[in-house]
């Protein structure tokens, strides 16, 4: 039905900045309310993005401030209790969309502003690169709707990739041993996200309702991976 609500994740949304996105598979998507099959995300990614919320929470009750890491991104006075996600969405009436998403943690900067930032377990390769362009509408998603909501104003946005160290300790075999298992390091590097709410959000939820709205999936992009393994799967049945 045309102009029927729908609801999108600021991380989805951000799939339309993508430098390869589809048409058709983004269609899809949306239309499937992104419950494609197959698709299987490891807990142990739930598991490694929130122990670095703990990590950083517990460091600042300990100390009164943040990690050392997180200097590039400025001075914070504290942090905020992110809400749940029941509780951080909007709804843009001009399109009927409800926007939903939670950032992993918003710091308290010392002007009273708030810097929205998320949390990506991974190395920052080419392909990471990649992904920026979706990243940063999905931070711009957060800043948007905690905006709409009244929680007070972004003064900026970031992301902290936590790279997994590979290479095994050579001398200090004690610093990483226990007794049931051993310790994994891990590196944070910071990026700064530019930061335009309105700017970059609206364009594209006026994207997404133009999509909601047609009858029949768009054609896809030439070379498509995904449209191909789907014809396939669409043949043998």
């Amino acid at each position: 039905m045309e102009n029927e609500r729908i609801r999108i994740s600021a991380k989805n949304l951000g799939q339309l900045a993508l430098p390869d996105y589809c048409p058709r598979c983004f269609y899809i998507k949306l239309k499937l309310n992104n419950k494609l099959p197959w698709q299987i995300f490891p807990g142990i990614f739930s598991t490694i993005d929130s122990y670095s919320k703990k990590i950083t929470w517990g460091y600042f009750e300990k100390f009164n401030k943040l990690p050392t890491w997180f200097k590039p991104f400025g001075e914070f006075t504290g942090l905020v209790p992110v809400p749940g996600w029941s509780k951080f969405s909007i709804v843009n009436k001009q399109f009927n969309i409800n926007l939903t998403g939670v950032p992993d943690d918003i710091f308290i900067m010392e002007d009273g502003r708030y810097f929205i930032v998320d949390y990506k377990t991974a190395k920052f390769t080419d392909n990471q690169d990649k992904l920026l362009g979706m990243y940063r509408v999905q931070l711009n998603g957060y800043a948007h709707i905690f905006k709409k909501l009244g929680m007070g104003k972004v003064g900026g946005l970031g992301l902290c990739y936590y790279e997994p160290q590979g290479d095994a300790p050579t001398v200090s075999f004690e610093t990483v041993m226990m007794e049931d298992g051993f310790v994994m390091p891990f590196k944070a590097y910071l990026k700064d996200i530019e930061l335009d709410a309105e700017g970059i959000v609206l364009p594209l939820l006026k994207e997404v309702r133009r999509y909601a709205n047609m009858e029949t999936a768009p054609v896809g992009r030439e070379g498509c991976r995904d449209c191909e393994i789907l014809e396939k799967v669409v043949g043998l049945l």
